[in-house]
C-alpha cells in the first residue's frame, strides 16, 4: 500500500510552461511568492513582538514596539500582502491590549 504522500504526488500533475511568456510568468510568480512570504513573516514577527511586550507588562516598551510594528503592518497592507481590513484589525486589537494594560 502506498503512503499518503505518494498518493498525492501521483495525483498532482505539473504542467510545464510552453510559451516564453508563460515561462516568464512562472518565474515572476515564484519570485513574488517568496517576497510575499517574507513580508508576511515580518508582519507576524512584529505582531508577536508586541504581544510579548504586552505579556511582560511594560506599557512604555509595548507602546514603543507597537509604534514600530504599526509601520510594518501598514506597509504590508499597502503592498496587498494582507488585506487592509486585516491590518486594521491587527492594529486595533494590539492598541486595545496596550490600552488595557495596568
Amino acid at each position: 500500500m502506498r503512503s499518503n504522500a505518494a498518493k498525492q504526488r501521483s495525483q498532482t500533475t505539473v504542467t510545464m510552461a510552453n510559451t516564453t511568456q508563460a515561462r516568464k510568468r512562472a518565474r515572476q510568480s515564484t519570485a513574488r511568492n517568496a517576497h510575499n512570504t517574507a513580508q508576511r513573516s515580518s508582519l507576524r514577527t512584529a505582531i508577536k513582538s508586541v504581544r510579548k511586550a504586552i505579556a511582560a507588562g511594560d506599557k512604555k516598551a509595548a507602546s514603543d514596539i507597537f509604534r514600530k510594528a504599526t509601520s510594518i503592518i501598514d506597509s504590508v497592507a499597502e503592498k496587498n500582502v494582507v488585506h487592509k481590513n486585516t491590518a486594521a484589525r491587527n492594529k486595533s486589537r494590539l492598541a486595545a491590549a496596550i490600552k488595557g494594560m495596568m
